[in-house]
């Protein structure tokens, strides 16, 4: 949720608890309809003290999830150029070739996958310059010690990307289930609903606006949060950006002019297969 749907919510929340507060107010007796204002506030702070408990646990497996999708993306990133650096130590037949796939990696990474995961999709999808890396190092003949010894190098890093890759898409489409969605918003419900019982026609408008505009505030801003960290690939405020992946991309190609690769990649600039 962007900054400006999340301020739209928050605003229209408000406007619609606060005015219920004050139209149930103008009928309310003097003091409010509970007879004993201590009981019914120590019942307020169960109700209360248990959404902000429940939510607790869910903001933080729902953080663990969006750490967990940012390291991912980040080791993945790290381990495209470490596999640049083992290439160009296995046979000359095979480490141009390779070296310009991983590039196509990088981009399509960037370019086609990024914009699925922002919509919530892409994780049940296999990266075609993985399958064509693959194919790749199956043609590589290593001779030397050095080169067995990169080939080998090769395939742990292979295992360390893919791992990486996992924990990017884990969560792309999401870890709260719509149950937990439901329990909250029933939960916040049932508080606005008992907040209505605290209307006073002896108090100042203001005062019962706060009082309910308050906790309207914390409630709407907490699933706001929720929602933020269960898609952390959607835009808005902490949205998850392949800068890691563009960052590797950047050193990629000024490895490749470094070590004087002139060949054309097999992709186009959005990772597409295709000629550069």
């Amino acid at each position: 949720m962007s900054l400006l749907w999340a301020g739209v919510v928050l605003v229209a929340a408000n406007v619609a608890t606060i005015a219920a507060m004050l139209l149930v107010r103008r009928r309310a007796p003097e003091g409010s309809y509970f007879t004993d204002g201590d009981r019914a506030s120590g019942v307020f702070g169960v109700l209360a003290g248990g959404f902000a408990i429940f939510a607790g646990f869910i903001i933080f497996l729902a953080f663990t999830t969006y750490d967990q999708s940012r390291t991912g993306g980040e080791a993945e990133a790290l381990t495209v150029i470490q596999q640049f650096e083992t290439a160009e130590f296995l046979p000359a037949a095979v480490n141009d070739r390779l070296s310009g796939e991983l590039v196509c990696y990088g981009r399509s990474v960037v370019h086609q996958e990024w914009p699925q995961m922002e919509d919530g999709s892409g994780g049940d999808t296999i990266n075609p310059w993985s399958v064509a890396l693959f194919r790749s190092l199956k043609l590589a003949n290593p001779a030397s010690a050095t080169e067995e010894a990169a080939y080998g190098k090769w395939l742990d890093q292979t295992s360390d990307r893919e791992e990486g890759r996992r924990d990017r898409l884990h969560g792309a489409e999401g870890i709260i289930p719509s149950t937990i969605w439901i329990v909250l918003i029933l939960i916040a419900g049932v508080v606005f609903a008992y907040m209505l019982f605290f209307a006073d026609s002896g108090e100042r408008a203001v005062s019962q606006a706060m009082l309910m505009g308050s906790a309207t505030t914390v409630i709407v801003l907490t699933l706001a949060a929720i929602n933020a960290l269960d898609h952390p690939y959607r835009s808005g405020l902490g949205q998850i950006a392949p800068v890691a992946m563009e960052r590797s991309l950047r050193m990629l190609d000024s490895a490749r002019d470094v070590t004087g690769q002139r060949a054309p990649l097999p992709c186009d600039a959005r990772g597409a297969p295709g000629s550069a």
